[in-house]
Formats: C-alpha cells, sequence, structure tokens
C-alpha cells in the first residue's frame, strides 16, 4: 500500500483550471493535444488524470530537448541554428504543427525556462514562459514570468495553471489574437 493519495496528484494550483478546461472540452464535444518542453509532461498528465479524459485528450508531446523537436515537431538544422530560446513564435509553431498532425480542436504549447538556472535575456530567465493555444480562429499567444525565479517545480506548476487559463479563454472566446 502506498502512503500517495491520489488526492496528491495533480498539484492543488492546477485542480480549479483543470477542472474548468475539462468540463467546457467535454460539454463542447471539442477535444485538446498538447506540445510541452519545461511543464514536462505535467499539462499532458493533469488532463489524463480527469475522469473521462479519453474523450477529449488527443495525444501530447514532452519535447524537452532539440533532437525531440526534429524528430517530432518539423524543427530542422536551420530551426536548431537560430534558436534563441523560448518564444511566442516558437510555441506557435509547435502548437500548429501538433494540431495538424493529432487534428485536435485546440492545441495548447508551452515553452520556458523552470530554472534553477538560466540566461541573460528575458526569455532565458527563470520563471519565463511562452504559450500558445492554436485553432481554426487562429493562433492566440502569451508570455510572462511567474516572478518565482529559480523554483523549478513551483514554475512548472505555475507554467500549467497558465497554459490551461489561457486554454479556457480561448475556449470561451475572451482571448484575443
Amino acid at each position: 500500500m502506498s502512503s500517495h493519495s491520489a488526492s496528491e496528484f495533480p498539484p492543488s494550483e492546477i485542480r480549479d483550471i483543470l477542472q474548468q478546461v475539462t468540463t467546457l472540452l467535454k460539454q463542447r464535444g471539442e477535444t485538446i493535444s498538447i506540445a510541452e518542453t519545461a511543464a514536462g509532461g505535467l499539462i499532458s498528465s493533469s488532463i489524463l488524470s480527469t475522469p473521462g479524459a479519453s474523450g477529449i485528450y488527443k495525444g501530447g508531446l514532452t519535447l524537452y530537448t532539440l533532437p525531440s523537436r526534429i524528430a517530432y515537431a518539423g524543427w530542422t538544422q536551420q530551426t536548431i541554428e537560430g534558436y534563441k530560446g523560448p518564444t511566442t513564435d516558437i510555441v506557435s509553431g509547435l502548437a500548429k504543427h501538433v494540431r495538424k498532425d493529432l487534428e485536435s480542436t485546440y492545441t495548447l504549447s508551452e515553452s520556458g525556462t523552470a530554472g534553477p538556472t538560466g540566461g541573460q535575456t528575458p526569455n532565458r530567465k527563470p520563471g519565463y514562459v511562452a504559450l500558445a493555444v492554436d485553432c481554426d480562429r487562429g493562433t492566440f499567444v502569451q508570455e510572462l514570468n511567474t516572478g518565482l525565479e529559480g523554483d523549478r517545480v513551483g514554475n512548472m506548476i505555475r507554467f500549467t495553471v497558465e497554459a490551461f487559463t489561457l486554454l479556457r479563454d480561448v475556449v470561451e472566446g475572451k482571448a484575443k489574437l
């Protein structure tokens, strides 16, 4: 018998927005696919922890390394050579590519710098995340810094919450292109 209870996952900070998003998708008969990097699978596993997930989840990729992006996200050696860290252009491209392949209503894409270390440019500082949701209405993007600095797990959780929040706003028609 494990000492872990089911209530420990997903993290408590994620549960409310996760429930909002999965309920919306189920009610609307719509589907989601995921392309995530710094969240490390937390976005997908959170959705899959929800009963009835098979009705809304088309699949997901954790594209943590540059070679994985060549293999699964349509990147080329030229893309890699020009890579300067996560941006809204990068997550837009990931979302469009994965949505085409998995044929979901929406694809949610995330790329960030979870920490504890990073770089000097704003998008390489721990806490930075770029998000995109691609759908028939267009590709909606957002970028932000969590302010959690080098708290790796805290950033992964916040990246997931912010990703689901953008998805909810897009599904509800509140996000701006």
